[in-house]
């Protein structure tokens, strides 16, 4: 079941157009990596799901049903830009946050207790904003981000300035409120991030998707057909024994051991390739080589931007 949808969402400020006509949904449950260069729109739409702003045209759904603006109240919204006041003491500034989320002041106090231990910032607690680390308060806006146990979270880079550690655990949390109910839409640039967390991403560019489907899908549809082979043997007869169809692409040694890269045609398996390497080598590994989602970042962006050059302009198509 979908938990949000967007159907032909246009958006345009004044001659600029933030987004043309894009289709996503986002199913219960999930982690969804919402992708795409600085400026393709992603912005636009968090700001549209969290009605800070209209579309143009096109419909929200929200539980399969339409959006309605008291929706909001179900969701929680960790922007990139972090907006504590400065002046403002910790803890009631959190309260205050949580309050206006309908939480309880009971209730608010004591998850607030909960979070503020297990993130090791209760010493924070009656310090105002500004003497925190920029790590720090994104910590307290994790916090009250999530404190209401809203049904959908929206996280804008939440890793932005965090060390590798204090990361870590934002991720394990991440993965615990999928756990327990919850569906996110993340959003980030950290293509290591979209690997480790989500289940399916949307790539915008230009105001356009221009890529979506499952994580797993996606890295099967770019494969190239390469595959790694750990072995222990003779290298250097390698080229002689894999013969016509098989291209070694890389080839790395460690002592005895050695890894090679071999990219098989088209028209030949990767049985085959293996039952080449058998006689030979002792085989210590043997994956198939996937692409990074960094790659396909790339690659699909840079083949996007080619489509979109040659598409015709409002002129060409009025004429």
């Amino acid at each position: 079941m979908e938990i949000f949808k967007a159907v032909n969402i246009e958006k345009r400020y004044n001659n600029h157009l933030a987004l043309d006509n894009l289709t996503l949904s986002v199913p219960e449950g999930s982690i969804y990596g919402l992708l795409g260069p600085n400026g393709a729109g992603k912005t636009t739409l968090i700001r549209i799901i969290n009605q800070i702003t209209a579309p143009d045209k096109g419909e929200l759904f929200f539980k399969n049903r339409k959006f309605r603006s008291d929706d909001v109240m179900q969701i929680g919204y960790l922007p990139e830009e972090r907006g504590l006041y400065r002046k403002m003491k910790v803890g009631e500034q959190a309260l205050y946050l949580c309050r206006l989320k309908g939480v309880k002041k009971g209730d608010a106090l004591q998850k607030l207790k909960y979070w503020f231990e297990k993130f090791e910032i209760s010493a924070w607690w009656n310090k105002k904003v500004e003497e925190l680390s920029k790590g720090m308060q994104q910590k307290v806006q994790f916090i009250v981000t999530i404190l209401h146990e809203p049904k959908l979270l929206i996280f804008d880079e939440p890793f932005s300035g965090f060390d590798p550690i204090n990361t870590d655990l934002l991720k394990k949390e991440i993965l615990n409120l999928k756990t327990k109910g919850a569906t996110v839409i993340f959003s980030t640039h950290d293509m290591g991030s979209v690997e480790e967390l989500c289940d399916r991403i949307t790539l915008i560019n230009k105001s356009k998707s221009i890529l979506e489907g499952n994580i797993k899908e996606i890295r099967d549809t770019y494969k190239s057909n390469i595959f790694e082979a750990g072995f222990r043997g003779d290298a250097t007869k390698l080229g002689e024994i894999l013969g016509e169809g098989f291209e070694i692409t890389g080839l790395q040694s460690q002592e005895e051991m050695h890894y090679a890269k071999i990219k098989v045609s088209e028209n030949k398996e990767k049985n085959l390739l293996l039952s080449r390497l058998i006689p030979y080598f002792e085989i210590t590994a043997f994956n198939e080589v996937l692409p990074r989602m960094n790659e396909i970042f790339i690659k699909a962006v840079k083949e996007a931007g080619k489509n979109q050059q040659n598409e015709p302009n409002t002129w060409e198509k009025l004429h």
